[in-house]
């Protein structure tokens, strides 16, 4: 809309051969050409910023998925019942709690990213005594890591894993959290305002008074300069708009339910169990 009422106000300068009234608005390139240089290095370095932080969110939720899966390998692996102690069940009960809240975990990450109160998915992945304490807490996933170390703990002091191998788990899980942390971080500091503002002023004050600065020398070209100088500024003005908040709800954000998905099927695999919900295709990222 915005190139629009841009390329409709072109055509009216050059029809009126660049008089507003009465009066004839005289402007020479030479101010656009000063002030276009500065303004595309600003848009090109918004733009750098704002990328770097969708696709640090992106390599972070990869890191979420591949330690997820490490999870599931090293609690199956390493947690183990003492020999001859007819504690398998209890064994297999420890490893179904652990995962299950693993993809809590994510879930939980996910909401919170997205300013969600909708709680209640988290519920069948919780155990029924910990979640009315979850419901209180005010960082679920923080709550649901507490949760996992405790019964990490737990089962170190039965004997079901060796201390060493603890420390592995252990180790995955802080990785875990510092993953979350990270992903927090870049919700937390958005790009500042007053940059983005002075960007957004001066690109649409540049494409607006083009037209006097170009009618004199072009003639009836000047709305089809102006349309794609307009093009390129305002298209890059958006661009970081786009992605400048990578955990949105927005058609370019990252897909976060598509990777929760993903990792809830998979450790409902290593578990043996099928997913009653199946793994969603990646988003057709859309051209605004």
């Amino acid at each position: 809309m915005t190139l629009l009422v841009n390329t409709l106000s072109a055509i009216l300068v050059t029809l009126a051969h660049g008089n507003l009234f009465d009066v004839k608005i005289t402007l020479s390139t030479i101010p656009f050409t000063l002030m276009g240089l500065p303004l595309a290095i600003f848009l090109g370095f918004r733009n750098s910023a704002a990328y770097d932080r969708y696709w640090e969110g992106r390599k972070l939720w990869g890191e979420l998925v591949l330690r997820c899966r490490s999870l599931s390998r090293q609690c199956q692996s390493f947690i183990q019942p003492v020999a001859l102690s007819g504690q398998q069940a209890e064994v297999a009960a420890a490893h179904q709690r652990m995962l299950y809240r693993a993809i809590a975990f994510v879930h939980a990450l996910r909401l919170q990213l997205r300013d969600c109160s909708n709680i209640g998915e988290l519920q069948p992945w919780v155990p029924e005594a910990e979640w009315p304490g979850l419901q209180k807490a005010s960082s679920k996933p923080d709550a649901l890591m507490l949760q996992m170390g405790k019964e990490l703990g737990q089962c170190q002091q039965r004997g079901w894993i060796d201390s060493c191998l603890a420390v592995s788990i252990d180790n995955t899980l802080s990785a875990l959290t510092a993953a979350a942390a990270s992903c927090e971080r870049i919700k937390g500091t958005p790009v500042p305002f007053s940059y983005t503002l002075l960007l957004h002023r001066t690109a649409y004050l540049y494409c607006f008074l083009l037209p006097f600065g170009l009618v004199d020398t072009i003639g009836f070209m000047t709305p089809f300069v102006v349309a794609i100088v307009a093009y390129t500024f305002f298209g890059l003005d958006a661009l970081g708009d786009e992605i400048e908040e990578p955990f949105g709800l927005e058609a370019n954000d990252l897909p976060l339910d598509t990777l929760c998905r993903a990792i809830e099927v998979n450790l409902l695999e290593s578990l043996g169990q099928t997913s009653s919900r199946p793994k969603l295709e990646m988003v057709n990222y859309c051209l605004t």
